[in-house]
């Protein structure tokens, strides 16, 4: 059954907190949204999630017209454009995770070192280049990144995941910083050894079914 308004930005809210209590996430940086009737609701910007209530989440429609008591997230063009270029999406995670900003900072991408580098709908992950924060060059730029991707670093930056709601998202990014650690140690011990295109047709096709089905 679909949330409320209410109850979405509770979700919302609730997805942001728990970005940082596990360690994705610091402070107030990084951003949380989930789509709804007419556009998304976003975390705002600036504010401690701990001290935001449900209420300080912001409405902003597809033509980007934020409607709130408070000014949504600098980011929030690039949540807009994930929206509109992917149906699919339910919700929307950007994080300064400390592993995959390490391989940003790079820009890094991740190829098929390990076989869970599928679950993210490719044989890589992207790192989308470089654009100033909230600009819409980057928003461009990560919507390229994303071309049948749920995932992408960004290039200085962080990382960003979509899932079909807050808490697909939210376990996609854990996931992702996961792998990111993963990769960042395998680079220590020197050129990493990748699984060939052909198996990762065959780990992608069996993530098709992977969990359970609706």
């Amino acid at each position: 059954m679909a949330l409320s308004h209410t109850g979405l930005a509770e979700k919302v809210l609730a997805t942001a907190r728990a970005m940082n209590a596990s360690g994705i996430n610091r402070g107030s940086a990084g951003n949380v949204s989930a789509r709804c009737d007419g556009g998304f609701l976003i975390t705002p910007t600036g504010m401690a999630y701990d001290a935001c209530s449900p209420g300080d989440m912001v409405m902003v429609g597809m033509d980007g017209a934020a409607n709130g008591r408070r000014k949504p997230s600098s980011e929030w063009r690039f949540h807009r454009d994930i929206y509109l270029a992917r149906p699919e999406a339910g919700a929307v995670v950007h994080t300064h995770s400390p592993f995959a900003t390490a391989l940003a900072c790079q820009e890094q991408g991740i190829p098929a070192f390990h076989y869970m580098v599928a679950r993210f709908g490719g044989d890589d992950l992207r790192c989308a280049a470089y654009a100033t924060f909230g600009t819409q060059e980057l928003s461009d730029a990560l919507v390229i990144a994303l071309h049948e991707r749920n995932a992408c670093l960004m290039a200085h930056h962080g990382m960003v995941v979509f899932g079909r709601d807050c808490d697909h998202a939210l376990a996609l990014a854990v996931e992702l910083e996961t792998l990111c650690e993963q990769y960042w140690r395998v680079l220590q011990l020197g050129a990493p050894r990748l699984l060939d295109a052909a198996e990762m047709q065959r780990v992608l096709a069996k993530f098709a079914t992977y969990g359970q089905q609706d």
